[in-house]
């Protein structure tokens, strides 16, 4: 069985894939700081083939300690989204980039083979023909701090030695919705679907935008794909994980939330400064590693809708599911 290292792993992504990797026979170790607590893994402490390190991605006597014996890393420990890397610049920097490296070095010094980083469709910023799409040969334009961080590292992993024993891949995920153990509704559709069941005017800022829409448990198999893969297909690339067909403006998800919530109120106001406008193609990762996604954004609104509806959630308000 190969032993893989998840940071991060009772984060909102890593959660789910933690689960995701223990059912496809992996063993599975998490190093996490807890900043959001532990609630979203307490269940898999039952399983022998999970254990769990609390310790801080800037700390190499922790990094240490996680990646002995391990085969392969995936690294999700960050401060994650545009809100909360400019609140906290330095400490996003210590955590996004200069910790990343250590973990790599660390990684490779130890002999691991494969380094899955999570990094982000938000590289793109803005793109320079609103008709087009971009791809993993497009220029990057980060125009956020948390951007910033990404691009940073995926520069810093795609120029190490080819001839290194761990071999990174850099995804860039695409926004992210649906249910995990450790619910967020600061995510686009997550939260616009919550205003809307809950009975809340919707205000909605530069509806026009475009960005890709990615379900939590695809971009978890996403990473189950690259780890099962041939090293010399993963190694040293970048793929956008998404589907071409799942871009969408503001607009367009409020739209699709209305045909399941048709007596929601929402009101538009026009913004033209933000910056984050971007459509991607997502045809590598489709063509080279055969992935297909399982769930449209149409999918993830019928799931929020239903646990709100239903009641799963005393106070879906509650700060906690949110990372600011």
């Amino acid at each position: 069985m190969k032993k893989v290292l998840v940071t991060g792993g009772a984060g909102y992504i890593g959660s789910v894939l933690v689960r995701l990797l223990l059912n496809n026979g992996f063993k599975v170790r998490v190093l996490d700081n807890l900043t959001y607590g532990g609630e979203s893994l307490t269940e898999c402490l039952n399983d022998p083939e999970f254990d769990f390190i609390k310790g801080d991605i800037r700390n190499i006597t922790d990094i240490e300690k996680a990646i002995l014996g391990v085969d392969y890393v995936v690294h999700f420990a960050a401060i994650v989204g545009d809100p909360a890397c400019a609140k906290q610049p330095i400490l996003a920097n210590e955590v996004n980039l200069e910790a990343t490296k250590k973990l790599y070095v660390l990684s490779n010094k130890q002999g691991v083979r494969k380094f899955i980083f999570a990094s982000t469709c938000s590289n793109y910023g803005r793109m320079k023909d609103p008709e087009a799409f971009v791809n993993e040969l497009s220029e990057l334009n980060p125009i956020s701090i948390y951007a910033e961080t990404k691009v940073a590292v995926e520069k810093y992993l795609l120029s190490q030695d080819r001839n290194n024993n761990c071999k990174p891949t850099c995804l860039r995920f695409s926004t992210v919705y649906g249910l995990s153990p450790r619910l967020r509704f600061d995510l686009t559709v997550n939260e616009f679907t919550r205003e809307i069941a809950m009975g809340r005017e919707l205000i909605v800022f530069g509806e026009q935008f475009w960005r890709p829409y990615c379900h939590v448990l695809d971009l978890s198999r996403a990473v189950l794909s690259v780890l099962n893969a041939n090293e010399e297909k993963v190694g040293f690339e970048v793929f956008n994980v998404g589907d071409t067909n799942e871009n969408y403006q503001k607009q367009m998800i409020v739209n699709e939330i209305l045909k399941q919530l048709p007596d929601g109120k929402v009101k538009y106001i026009q913004r033209t400064e933000d910056p984050r406008d971007y459509r991607v193609n997502f045809e590598k990762i489709k063509n080279q590693l055969n992935f297909k996604i399982t769930y449209k954004v149409s999918d993830g609104i019928s799931q929020i809708k239903k646990i709100l509806t239903d009641g799963f959630l005393n106070n879906p308000y509650d700060s906690k599911y949110k990372n600011t």
